[in-house]
């Protein structure tokens, strides 16, 4: 049977990052891709102008829809908007038992529009992530998970040790945004370090990687890979759909999904 996953995440109309950005990945890994939509943005390759959060019961309700009927191989977590839908959609991955689990925290976007508040970055923090197979933040993200400023690798690995030691599974502290020839991911699994590397892409086609990185995860965990050749196969995609970019847009375009 072809695997299901299940995509918790906004919508983004220009179909580079978000819910949209899922689908494409999930149906380029052959994984059945299903959703429950979390806010509606209005966004393009500039940037993001609006978010509307769904109401959060409505969001379980998607969820339950789903996994009632379909089920979940695994389920990737993306934009929540906010504490209250971030504590509903933990009680309903709790409640439904849901495994293979990438939780992506996606607090602001490229151009600085915030996309979790406060009290959602908490409950993701305290309640959410435990709960994760892998939570997938990229440097400032992770400085904000942590407490610790993230700006090179052995920085990302002392980020990656405390998310674990507050909670987390696994961590894959996202190297995109750390200067350097080569774009280095820690992923840290409690008990050993692996490093995942491409070489960087010139290029300000980068909408919406780390949606596509976070569900290339899902979907291989869906397929039965373990943690580490999901991670080294996620990567590798992602580094393909950047250099297939499209060139669309006139800010920071979609990837060559």
């Amino acid at each position: 049977m072809t695997p299901v996953a299940l995509a918790i995440a906004g919508s983004d109309p220009a179909g580079g990052a978000g819910i949209q950005a899922d689908l494409k990945t999930f149906e380029a890994h052959g994984v059945f891709g299903t959703t429950a939509i979390t806010a509606l943005t209005v966004q393009n390759t500039q940037g993001v102008t609006r978010v509307v959060a769904i109401e959060p019961g409505l969001v379980v309700e998607q969820i339950d829809a789903v996994v009632s009927d379909l089920g979940a191989g695994a389920t990737k977590i993306g934009m929540l908007a906010n504490g209250d839908i971030v504590l509903a959609v933990a009680r309903a991955i709790a409640r439904h038992g849901l495994a293979n689990v990438v939780a992506d925290v996606v607090i602001a976007s490229t151009g600085g529009h915030t996309l979790l508040d406060e009290r959602g970055v908490i409950a993701f923090r305290d309640q959410l992530m435990p709960l994760a197979t892998v939570v997938t933040p990229n440097a400032l993200e992770a400085s904000i998970l942590s407490g610790m400023a993230v700006r090179t690798t052995e920085d990302a690995r002392a980020a990656a040790r405390r998310i674990v030691e507050l909670g987390a599974r696994a961590v894959i502290v996202k190297g995109g945004h750390i200067e350097g020839p080569e774009s280095v991911d820690v992923l840290f699994d409690g008990r050993q370090f692996v490093e995942l590397r491409a070489a960087r892409i010139d290029t300000r086609h980068t909408h919406g990687t780390g949606c596509a990185y976070s569900s290339a995860i899902a979907a291989r965990l869906a397929h039965g890979d373990d943690l580490i050749t999901a991670a080294r196969t996620a990567k590798a995609y992602v580094t393909r759909a950047i250099a297939a970019a499209p060139g669309l847009g006139r800010g920071h375009g979609p990837l060559g999904f």
